[in-house]
């Protein structure tokens, strides 16, 4: 797997509108969704949620993150294909997922309605609080 393909996968989701807990591509996901249709499209293993508030509990989204089956979590800079948890205030819990396309991101965001993609630029990049990687393009690690 490539990170190409990544990226590839959750194109095929913008446009799709925002849904809080949104499961489906063209009538709408939220960030969790377009995750699990990425891992969904590659054949990777998900655990799906369920259930969870648009703002999650200290932690809850983390722990998520960390059950999946098929992602890593990495302590280096983004690159192409990886998802990245953001947090978009200091006081607050991390709330929102996106996948680096390279010098993009592409999220499901509330603000823009739709999946989107947009310059990864700097104010992005310090929203990130943590980087995970399929486990197929980090070799097991």
């Amino acid at each position: 797997m490539t990170p190409a393909e990544v990226v590839n996968a959750a194109r095929l989701a913008l446009g799709t509108p925002f849904r809080h807990q949104g499961r489906s591509v063209g009538s709408g996901l939220d960030c969790a969704g377009l995750l699990a249709h990425v891992c969904a499209s590659l054949g990777q293993p998900v655990i799906e949620q369920s259930g969870y508030g648009r703002r999650p509990l200290d932690g809850l989204l983390e722990a998520a993150l960390d059950a999946q089956p098929a992602l890593v979590r990495v302590r280096t800079a983004p690159q192409q294909g990886d998802f990245v948890l953001m947090k978009f205030e200091a006081d607050k819990a991390p709330a929102h997922l996106g996948i680096v396309a390279g010098k993009t991101l592409i999220h499901a965001w509330a603000v823009a309605r739709k999946v989107c993609e947009h310059d990864f630029d700097a104010e992005w990049k310090r929203r990130v609080v943590r980087v995970y990687r399929l486990m197929e393009m980090n070799n097991g690690e």
